[in-house]
């Protein structure tokens, strides 16, 4: 019999399965499985070598609760998470994942944009830019990174940098929000400290010479 169960298998399912049926591989104690899932989790290469975590499915919405790719997950065999197919992890991902901002325009002289959008802050150095701003007028979180890249392998390791790290950061373009307690209760949001903390450990699986989040 097939261990998915559609698009997704309960851990503790997973676990009852290879107790139950004898032709799938031995092993010692539920240990054994419970730690190769959670080496699974923790994979940036989920998308091609295992598979997504979920605390639970919708029915209603037809969406995964929960669901988190490429990071470490603590689980066990009593767990009542879901092993999501990979495939199906990318589609939820990708339809809930905010699109970016366009960029301005240029005017005519090649420089200054135009009238519909907001001219860009005077830079403070050639190295360091304005913070983005949010309605109160408070500055944002910034990210910086830096990664040498494999000449052989650029295809490779920066489509792994987009997947990994880029794709997290673009939900937080705009999305920031800064104030007294009023202005939170009228505009209530919560500090991304999942995306916060799965873009630092990816940026330290990729190894990258240097990196992390600043707020001015």
């Amino acid at each position: 019999m097939p261990l998915w169960r559609q698009n997704h298998v309960a851990i503790r399912q997973l676990v009852d399965d290879f107790a139950r049926y004898l032709y799938l591989p031995r092993l010692k104690d539920p240990a054994v499985l419970i730690a190769a899932i959670r080496d699974g989790f923790g994979l940036l290469t989920w998308q091609q070598d295992s598979f997504a975590y979920a605390e639970s499915y919708d029915e209603v919405a037809a969406r995964y609760r929960g669901l988190r790719v490429g990071q470490q997950v603590f689980v066990s065999e009593h767990d009542t998470g879901l092993l999501v197919r990979p495939s199906v992890a990318r589609q939820q991902i990708d339809a809930e994942t905010p699109p970016p901002a366009p960029a301005a325009i240029p005017g005519p002289s090649g420089l200054a944009p135009t009238a519909s959008a907001p001219a860009q802050p005077q830079r403070r150095s050639p190295q360091r830019r304005p913070m983005p701003r949010s309605r109160s007028g408070r500055p944002g979180p910034r990210y910086y990174g830096s990664v040498a890249l494999d000449p052989a392998r650029v295809g490779r390791d920066a489509s792994l940098i987009a997947d990994e790290v880029i794709t997290h950061l673009v939900g937080l373009i705009g999305s920031q929000r800064a104030g007294d307690a009023g202005d939170r209760s009228r505009h209530p949001r919560r500090r991304p400290d999942n995306v916060v903390r799965t873009v630092t450990e990816n940026s330290q699986t990729l190894k990258f010479t240097s990196h992390g989040f600043e707020v001015e």
